[in-house]
C-alpha cells in the first residue's frame, strides 16, 4: 500500500531530528529526518531551531516521496520499526 501523508510531531534539537508521521491505511508509521539531511537538500545555511517546522513544510514533498520509497522496500529502523531518512537516503 501507499502510504499517504501524516503529520508533523517536532523537531527534537538535542537528537539532530525532525519525527513525523506517514498513514498506511489507519496505521501510523513513525518516521524522522535528520537536520543536516534537511540542510543538505535547501543547500544553504542550516535552519535555526525555530526555523524547523518550516523548513520540513517546504521540502514535506520530498521527504514523503522518500520516506515512501524505504516504506515500500521495508526498511524499518529501531523498537517499534520506523522509517528513518538521512542525506544518503536523497542521494542518486
Amino acid at each position: 500500500m501507499t502510504l499517504t501523508t501524516g503529520r508533523y510531531i517536532g523537531h527534537e534539537q538535542d537528537r539532530g531530528i525532525v519525527q513525523f508521521s506517514m498513514q498506511d491505511g489507519a496505521k501510523e508509521i513513525a518516521c524522522a529526518i535528520s537536520t543536516s539531511a534537511m540542510d543538505d537538500l535547501e543547500r544553504g545555511p542550516r535552519a535555526r531551531p525555530d526555523e524547523r517546522e518550516a523548513q520540513f513544510m517546504r521540502l514535506r514533498e520530498r521527504i514523503e516521496a522518500c520516506a515512501g520509497r524505504k516504506y515500500q522496500a521495508t526498511e524499518f529502523e529501531g523498537t517499534p520499526p520506523g522509517i528513518v531518512l538521512r542525506s544518503i537516503d536523497f542521494r542518486g
